[in-house]
């Protein structure tokens, strides 16, 4: 029996589309069922530079400028509290910033020194488009609710669209269904991370006031006195800002405020912040995402696989989301079209590549994310420190696939721990609290 489509991809989101456009230009037919109907709104509106090979693979530069986003060339931390660790600040303000750029380290494969922050419903837009100018099939509107494995050399996808219900046949399933994970749902694949339980609450803001220098188009981390929680601000446009606040479900009732409160009292830690929000406006509702930090016991099998956020999910702190979403389509639409070209089917032992350097980018991931959250405003060491800076833009340049541990992680591992385990260490009271436990492998 014949398919309908030789690559079936469940969800339309960057990791989606990115996946349907390497099939489509490499002549392989492909099907995407997405739920939505685009431009929606989505939380994740920060790139890293490691997204621009994929770009380039799919011939989206040009069209990616011309969209007009706002390029990011770096990041930076700030905090109310000056850090103890160095006695070399002279007279800075208390309110210490740091910060990186990307130009600092040369990156194989990127010819620019800037990535993009992106309103993430016409970026998903302009990239499903464009993955059906290249010949994939796109159906919005269209609801995956199971997908039949029984045969594993010909899965069907089932779905539903304007009422109507109906099965696709292909060789393989691409779950990018996001952190609705369909298909790691059903096969029960889904793990819950025992350490982060972050929960985030953002919006958009009119004309928020940003650094005058040349700091005006970076992600901004605002660290906050309270454990394990942040403010992040990412200008979308020259009028529009994100902001987002990331804490743990349980600082809410500690607190017995409402989410609302929650973020304004903490931004009062912040008072330079705080005034800035308060002279702006807010032009969307607060939206709210939960179900943080999962991974699945498996990520490909016999006619299927998880890429994206469908495959894990640590944290948005490094703004790693999109770039692994298409990093992840990359490496296994290579695995695909060589399968189907040696054997005319896809099973799990053709995923070799794509699983090996997938789950080693996404442990490299959690592992950076778990240091971070111990080590707090530590963090800002090892950016500032020369021996370690470079290893660190590394990170946040989203090259984390070639090495199994990049050095940089054992040192922050190492500073943490001796930091801990010396009580009278006066940094010990600047460390988050997960314990040392954080960095082992959680799955």
């Amino acid at each position: 029996m014949k398919p309908d489509f030789e690559v079936g991809i469940i969800g339309g989101g960057p990791g989606g589309a990115a996946a349907a456009a390497y099939l489509a230009k490499a002549g392989i037919s492909c099907v995407v069922f997405e739920r939505e109907v685009f431009p929606r709104p989505h939380v994740g509106e920060s790139l890293v530079p490691a997204s621009t090979r994929v770009f380039r693979d799919l011939g989206l530069i040009e069209r990616l400028e011309g969209a007009g986003f706002v390029r990011k060339y770096g990041a930076a931390w700030t905090s109310a509290a000056r850090p103890v660790y160095s006695h070399d600040f002279g007279d800075l303000p208390e309110d210490y910033q740091a910060s990186i750029r990307f130009h600092e380290r040369q990156q194989p494969g990127v010819d620019r020194p800037y990535t993009y922050h992106v309103d993430r419903g016409a970026f998903d837009l302009l990239l499903l488009r464009h993955a059906q100018s290249l010949g994939a099939e796109v159906r919005e509107d269209a609801a995956v609710g199971r997908v039949d494995l029984d045969d594993p050399a010909l899965p069907v996808i089932h779905a539903r669209r304007r009422a109507q219900s109906f099965a696709t046949r292909v060789r393989v399933v691409l779950d990018a269904s996001g952190r609705r994970t369909l298909l790691g749902s059903q096969l029960r694949l889904k793990v819950t991370d025992p350490m982060f339980d972050q929960y985030a609450l953002h919006s958009w803001f009119s004309d928020v006031e940003r650094p005058c220098d040349d700091r005006s188009g970076h992600l901004f981390v605002h660290f906050v006195p309270l454990t394990n929680t942040w403010i992040w601000q990412i200008p979308i446009s020259d009028e529009i800002t994100s902001i987002g606040l990331v804490t743990q479900k349980k600082s809410f009732a500690k607190a017995r405020l409402s989410r609302q409160q929650f973020f304004w009292q903490t931004a009062t830690t912040r008072p330079e912040l705080l005034d800035k929000l308060r002279r702006a406006r807010q032009v969307r509702p607060w939206t709210e995402e939960a179900d943080y930090s999962y991974a699945m016991s498996r990520i490909c099998g016999d006619g299927w696989a998880l890429i994206g956020d469908a495959a894990r999910f640590v944290d948005p702190i490094f703004a790693s989301g999109v770039s692994i979403a298409l990093n992840s389509a990359r490496l296994v639409t290579t695995d695909i079209r060589r399968a189907l070209e040696r054997s005319g089917e896809v099973r799990h032992r053709d995923f070799e590549e794509f699983e090996t350097l997938t789950r080693r980018g996404m442990n490299n991931w959690y592992r950076f994310v778990s240091l971070y959250y111990r080590l707090n405003i530590l963090f800002t060491y090892f950016i500032s420190e020369p021996e370690y800076r470079l290893q660190v833009l590394q990170l946040l340049q989203g090259d984390v696939y070639d090495e199994d541990e990049p050095p940089v992680l054992e040192e922050m591992r190492r500073l943490a721990k001796r930091v801990e385990d010396d009580h009278r260490h006066p940094w010990h009271a600047l460390l988050g609290d997960l314990s040392a436990e954080a960095f082992r492998a959680a799955f």
